[in-house]
């Protein structure tokens, strides 16, 4: 329908902060601060259905046109690189990805960089963590992983992590210690191209109303 538009939201971390910014910008965000299993939620008097999925599958849907703009991590898409327009950085949600250790075996691993031995790397970004190694020249072997990556040097099957963090806590509670800061991420409003010329008007408005509560 030409005559809304819809707006993929991610579940988890960012749902909330996404949520209040739509909520500073005038929308009526009630029905999605309801505990609801409803992942399409129509909101007649914006003009606007808004789909909530998984963060990784946000851009999917929008460079696909399933959704015409959606809220994106800046993490999401640099590891998607999916071709869609971004439109504005949201200043919320701010976390990091950072390349981390066990404490007391940063030595040990940075040895194997000084010999040009080769790491291994448990991530959720493995497009990200290449490029990182391929940067650094040094030869990585990439075990991707969709979830609890802070295992992994625990458990014995890789020497580092490259991982999200917003507070450290996590890599903390599980004997992990940071060694570098890969890249920072913020929420993201991203929009499909097609929709974007299409649906102009309505994008702009939209845009126009979120841009405003950032000022």
């Amino acid at each position: 329908m030409e005559k809304e538009i819809k707006i993929a939201i991610p579940k988890g971390y960012l749902f909330e902060p996404c949520v209040n910014v739509l909520k500073k910008a005038g929308y009526n965000v009630k029905s999605l601060a309801e505990n609801s299993r409803k992942l399409c939620i129509d909101s007649p008097e914006d003009s606007i259905q808004y789909v909530i999925s998984r963060s990784m599958d946000v851009p999917v849907f929008v460079e696909h046109g399933a959704c015409d703009i959606g809220f994106s991590g800046k993490d999401v898409l640099m590891e998607k690189e999916s071709n869609v327009y971004e439109l504005l950085d949201l200043k919320v949600g701010e976390c990091r990805i950072v390349l981390a250790t066990l404490k007391d075996y940063e030595e040990k691993v940075k040895e194997h960089y000084r010999h040009f031995g080769v790491v291994r790397v448990a991530t959720s970004y493995p497009n990200i963590t290449k490029k990182y190694f391929d940067r650094m020249g040094i030869q990585a072997e990439i075990i991707k992983l969709h979830g609890s990556v802070e295992l992994a040097p625990v458990l014995g099957i890789a020497d580092e992590v490259v991982d999200i963090t917003s507070t450290g806590k996590t890599l903390r509670e599980n004997n992990l210690v940071e060694m570098e800061e890969v890249a920072v991420s913020t929420a993201r409003l991203i929009a499909n191209i097609t929709s974007y010329r299409v649906k102009y008007e309505m994008i702009s408005d939209f845009v126009k109303r979120i841009k405003d509560t950032l000022n």
